[in-house]
């Protein structure tokens, strides 16, 4: 089992603010897809740079939402298109956007600001 810590994202970091990712329930904001990627990163347990179903599993589990082996299983099934049951950095582009959809995340494309954080998550 991976223990989820708490990361600053490089543009908080650089500006100070100290926003964390995914501490709590107060993490409810909008992130880049950069952001996303970095805080799945630290589920991955064994370190090889893809993201197993059970290692997604653990991080759906972590944001406290109900039916994560069914979530996980349909993330990984959808972004995996080499089918070898994995998500790697070529097929993350389908898990943020499975992870928009179907998980509630707020996904930008640009950098969030203080200013334009959002806090309205499905989960």
């Amino acid at each position: 089992m991976s223990t989820a810590r708490c990361i600053a994202p490089a543009a908080a970091a650089a500006s100070g603010s100290g926003r964390c990712l995914f501490p709590g329930k107060e993490h409810r904001t909008t992130l880049t897809a950069a952001e996303f990627k970095e805080w799945l990163k630290q589920f991955d347990a064994d370190g090889d740079g893809r993201i197993s179903r059970r290692e997604l599993r653990e991080a759906i589990r972590r944001r406290g939402a109900w039916f994560a082996t069914v979530k996980a299983w349909r993330a990984v099934r959808r972004a995996d298109r080499d089918r070898n049951g994995f998500v790697d950095d070529g097929e993350m582009e389908g898990l943020v956007e499975f992870a928009e959809k179907e998980l509630g995340f707020l996904i930008s494309k640009e950098p969030v600001t203080s200013s334009s954080a959002r806090h309205n998550w499905k989960w």
